[in-house]
């Protein structure tokens, strides 16, 4: 048994037994049945009553830091380096507005004392709705342009993080380009098991330029209207 499968039974094993918490679901790999030796153990956990995260947390297994992450959630690391990640919330309601929950139903729940997580869960659909192909691409020549203007100017910290957003959107475009959007949210996860080799190796870019010889030839393979005045100037520019 993985550390990440005892650590999660003993999560279930308190939530069940923790009558503060209204509802809590589990999410991400193991929840989806792909969880390995690297994953994390991930949870949502909803009641109407303030809950000491660090001290809760450390009931499950003793912890080497609790930290508060920019997204609002309790992040512990337990011994070996596994991380959990905690959402501690009040309103179950809000489930209902995910994208998607890329899991079962029935691998999701842990406790449902009221019945309201479930319905929430079943009206959320287990894949994400996929934007317009054109739309996409726009989103990519614009952190593409803003990765190139920042970088002509000498921001080079400003560029490598523009360019991570740049190769976030030609993960996207490269997934939609061969039909393999199962990790839509997450498009850099299993993108090198998902995609063939050769478009794997074609997207490992580091600047605008390279950048826009893979992108155009995406936005072309994608069948989106060009805008011709556009990519002349990509073209000169980036060339």
């Amino acid at each position: 048994m993985l550390p990440q499968e005892r650590l999660t039974a003993r999560v279930v094993e308190l939530c069940r037994a923790d009558t503060r918490f209204d509802a809590v679901l589990r999410y991400g790999s193991f929840a989806q049945g792909s969880g390995d030796e690297h994953s994390d153990i991930e949870f949502w956990i909803f009641s109407e009553v303030e809950i000491d995260a660090a001290e809760w947390c450390a009931r499950i297994a003793p912890i080497t830091h609790h930290v508060r992450n920019e997204f609002g959630a309790d992040v512990v690391f337990f011994h070996g380096l596994v991380r959990g990640e905690f959402h501690f919330a009040k309103d179950v309601a809000e489930v209902a507005k995910w994208p998607a929950r890329s899991a079962a139903v029935d691998d999701m729940v842990v406790v449902d004392r009221r019945g309201a997580l479930r319905t929430a869960l079943e009206s959320v659909p287990e894949r994400p709705e996929l934007p317009e192909a054109g739309e996409l691409c726009g989103r990519f020549a614009n952190w593409l342009i803003l990765a190139h203007h920042v970088s002509a100017r000498g921001e080079a910290f400003r560029a490598a993080d523009a360019m991570a957003h740049v190769r976030r959107h030609l993960l996207w475009m490269a997934r939609l380009s061969v039909g393999a959007t199962d990790h839509w949210l997450t498009p850099s996860r299993l993108a090198e098991w998902d995609l063939p080799p050769d478009l794997v190796a074609r997207l490992d870019v580091t600047t605008p330029a390279a950048a826009w010889r893979v992108g155009r030839a995406l936005w072309l393979e994608l069948g989106c209207a060009v805008p011709e005045p556009l990519f002349a100037e990509l073209d000169d520019a980036l060339s």
